[in-house]
């Protein structure tokens, strides 16, 4: 709030949405209508989780009757407090872990009693914290670990590396120490390591966490050139204000079970699923819902405020 507030030239900052609101009635602006958001291309599913349930030895489920869609072409991101069932379904996703009920389908076919190295070349998977992915003492080796495995030849492996480093924005880093880089630095090593690999689906377990603001906008930056590049990306995060920026769509949890599941607009304004997931849509967005309209962030709401 305070922000679209300093880029609108206002001196006395707000804070609060409530303090927003008032600033913005008390300067006599309003809100332009907006473009409506484009619908999703209808593609074939890449990846399907079809009433899947799952439960670990001794607990009780923790995923319920659980049914999503993954499409080419997509951000999705999965919200949800700690415990709702956000790993495991990463898991589910990646064949580590079988549903005790239901089925997980990759293009149509299910992935149960597939190798693991044929899922993996179709869905990479990017931990939370790269120091507990990565273990090469070059990146250009640990970059080269992965294709390696799945049988890309020798003399194929540098220009596999260096084309995927060009991609991440650590092109001539092959000799580089990955131990000795800042922590967005190695974030970037651990989604080359699974890039390299050319999956079609690559999920990212809270890519900006322990990121200052600099670097999580340069991590989505590359999220949006992967994109951009064909892949599908699933995004597991806190973050709301990352999910409203970056997100074409977004999948509410709670509880094991899916609450809402749709474009990121319609989501951040069902209040009611967001409530009962224990979350809360972003200021800016709360500001827009209050003063009559539906903004996701500071640049969209700056864009269709009209008013000296």
């Amino acid at each position: 709030v305070a922000d679209f507030f300093h880029r609108r030239g206002v001196s006395e900052l707000p804070v609060t949405v409530e303090e927003g609101v008032d600033a913005f009635r008390a300067r006599g602006w309003r809100i332009a209508s907006g473009p409506v958001d484009a619908a999703a291309p209808d593609r074939e599913p890449l990846l399907e989780l079809r009433h899947v349930s799952h439960a670990y030895p001794g607990g009780p489920p923790v995923l319920r009757d659980l049914s999503l869609t993954i499409r080419p072409g997509e951000i999705i991101a999965i919200l949800g407090q700690n415990g709702c069932g956000k790993t495991t379904l990463a898991k589910l996703m990646l064949g580590l872990l079988a549903p005790a009920e239901g089925q997980v389908l990759l293009r149509g076919a299910p992935i149960a009693g597939r190798p693991l190295a044929e899922v993996a070349r179709a869905v990479g998977y990017v931990f939370q914290n790269p120091d507990h992915q990565l273990f090469a003492q070059t990146i250009g080796e640990e970059v080269a670990f992965g294709p390696r495995n799945l049988g890309v030849p020798a003399d194929a492996l540098p220009a596999r590396v260096a084309e995927t480093l060009a991609a991440v924005g650590l092109s001539g880093m092959e000799a580089h120490n990955p131990f000795l880089l800042t922590k967005g630095e190695r974030q970037r090593v651990a989604v080359a390591s699974i890039l390299a690999a050319g999956p079609e689906v690559i999920i990212l377990d809270e890519p900006t966490t322990g990121l200052d603001y600099r670097q999580q906008v340069e991590m989505m930056a590359l999220v949006r050139r992967l994109h951009a590049a064909g892949r599908a990306i699933v995004l597991i995060t806190h973050a709301m204000w990352l999910a409203a920026e970056y997100a074409h769509r977004c999948v509410v949890m709670a509880e094991g079970r899916i609450l809402a599941d749709g474009p990121s607009r319609a989501v951040f304004t069902d209040n009611e699923a967001l409530a009962r997931a224990g979350l809360r849509a972003p200021a800016i967005t709360r500001l827009g819902q209050a003063l009559g309209s539906a903004v996701l962030t500071v640049e969209e709401l700056l864009a269709r405020t009209e008013g000296r």
